[in-house]
């Protein structure tokens, strides 16, 4: 898989020293931390169905909630264990008895548990003095592990603790049985050099692993992660998309994939990221940005002229690595930057060889379509080529729509009649469909070639109101049996009539097609 990378020379100089990064933990809190992001609350279901695809994606430990929260959380951290997965499964819980009863109570056998040590919290929050603070963190370590957990335990707003108290209070947990130690960067106001020497003289102080929680909210949660690995941290706190309170968490896939590139640390299966990205974003319903790195629309989306030219040559001129090494694809986008290199190749992807000599006429459409930032999809492509090529369409249509009835209704199966005229010659077909939709355009189709295939449909409304002009558009494929693909499109109030009439646009437009453009 190294061959898929094209990673800098100067950072193998830089890390050549760090041979201590070789075993590193990925801890994942996406049913923790990455849940109490504002706008996400998963169902017991939506819960199970991630934990499915974490273990999956072979994350070493999943903290899988907080079981004191409700009687619904420990039932479904429950339903976790009992799957019995690889992961060790983990619960949340606060320095206090009846938190660790309920981890008890789910049957994990793994707790994280946490109290504050800033003056910060301790003052305002807390209301406790740091002798109590440390009581109690030592007190329900201790309970923990009388009771058969494994303890990680945190000091919760770490990086504006003191580190003389921070350290007392870490060595103390270690000497009461915790397995590991968590750094917890609470607010996200720490850089890399301060976590860099953070961990360091933690590292110094104690024997057990040390782990690092890091929150986004200046923008350097993987960076000050990667500097506490550096460091020697050796447990990585992360969560799927990098969701989580406020700006969120270290993302998963930031990590895993800087360690793999930079560090030669494999943690996790790079392949299984990019599925396991879109299915927690499709579950949460939180929607990541464009330029997300690693996962997100535009990691290996391209536009200008130039960069594709570099990327279809060789994709490692553009890209730090391929797409296939964490599951996405490449995504080639047509617009006002665009090259003619990256129209060329688009077309001969879908099956369209477009003469040369009129190459400088489709790009001057295509740019004066795209001012305003406008992306063109492959549908519009193939239609602006057809555009260019036939401006003179045939007079009169080969497909008339003489006649359609649509039957639909709750608990009513969709059907629809139709009867067309081909070359003079009228068919009558009836179809049944999964909506009224489905149902007018396999009877259209199968009226005119049964080999025609539906490549793609799309509709819109062009305002926000239930009363909206709708646009639709169809790629059809085999009108006349040749293989060639066509496009129409149709606006209108009336959702089936409009997806009908864009239909026998297309239908209409291949039969007028001119010879010039043929399928490859």
């Amino acid at each position: 898989m190294r061959e898929m990378l094209a990673i800098s020379p100067f950072n193998q100089v830089a890390l050549r020293s760090l041979s201590h990064v070789d075993d590193i933990q990925i801890f994942d809190t996406t049913l923790r931390d990455g849940e109490q992001a504002p706008g996400i609350a998963l169902s017991a279901d939506e819960k199970f169905r991630i934990a499915l695809a974490l273990d999956e994606l072979g994350v070493d430990i999943m903290e899988a909630g907080f079981a004191a929260s409700s009687d619904i959380e420990k039932e479904t951290i429950k339903r976790i264990v009992a799957e019995k997965p690889q992961a060790t499964i983990c619960s949340l819980a606060r320095s206090v008895k009846s938190d660790v009863d309920a981890v008890i109570d789910t049957g994990v056998d793994y707790i994280h548990t946490f109290i504050a040590t800033s003056d910060l919290h301790m003052k305002y929050k807390l209301k406790m003095s740091p002798e109590d603070v440390k009581a109690h963190a030592v007190d329900m370590v201790e309970y923990a592990c009388d009771h058969g957990l494994k303890v990680q335990f945190s000091c919760e707003d770490a990086t504006r603790s003191d580190l003389g108290f921070m350290t007392e209070v870490y060595k103390a947990v270690e000497e009461a049985g915790a397995c590991s130690v968590n750094v917890p960067d609470t607010v996200g106001v720490i850089v890399p050099q301060g976590m860099s020497y953070l961990i360091g003289e933690l590292r110094k102080a104690l024997k057990i692993p040390i782990a690092v929680h890091c929150h986004n909210d200046m923008g350097l949660a993987v960076a000050n992660t990667l500097a506490a690995v550096e460091a020697g941290a050796s447990i990585c706190h992360v969560t799927i998309n990098g969701i989580g309170e406020r700006t969120g968490n270290a993302a998963l896939e930031e990590v895993a994939v800087n360690l793999f590139a930079n560090y030669g640390v494999q943690t996790v299966d790079l392949s299984k990221l990019g599925p396991t990205a879109k299915l927690v974003e499709r579950i949460t319903g939180f929607p990541m940005a464009y330029n997300k790195a690693i996962v997100g629309r535009n990691a290996f989306a391209h536009e200008s002229g130039i960069h594709v030219h570099g990327v279809m040559g060789n994709s490692l001129t553009y890209e730090p690595f391929k797409p296939e090494m964490v599951g996405v694809d490449r995504h080639i986008v047509i617009g006002k930057h665009s090259g003619v290199h990256s129209v060329k190749g688009r077309l001969e992807e879908l099956k369209v060889r477009f003469p040369d000599e009129h190459m400088p006429e489709l790009m001057a459409t295509i740019k004066e379509i795209a001012v305003g930032g406008k992306e063109i999809d492959d549908a519009e492509l193939v239609a602006i080529a057809e555009h260019v090529l036939w401006k003179k369409e045939a007079s009169v249509q080969t497909a008339v729509l003489d006649s359609i009835a649509v039957m639909t209704g709750k608990n009513l199966t969709s059907t629809a009649t139709v009867t067309i005229t081909l070359n003079g010659e009228p068919r009558t077909k009836a179809e049944i469909g999964v909506g009224p939709v489905d149902a007018a355009l396999k009877a259209i189709s199968e009226a005119v070639n049964d080999n025609i295939s539906l490549e793609e449909y799309k509709l819109a409304a062009i305002t926000g109101g239930s009363d909206s002009i709708c646009e639709a558009t169809v790629m059809v494929k085999n009108v006349q049996n040749d293989g060639n693909l066509s496009v129409g499109k149709a606006v209108g109030l009336d959702v089936v009539q409009t997806s009908v009439d864009a239909l026998m646009a297309a239908i209409n437009r291949d039969f007028a097609r001119n010879i010039t453009v043929k399928k490859e």
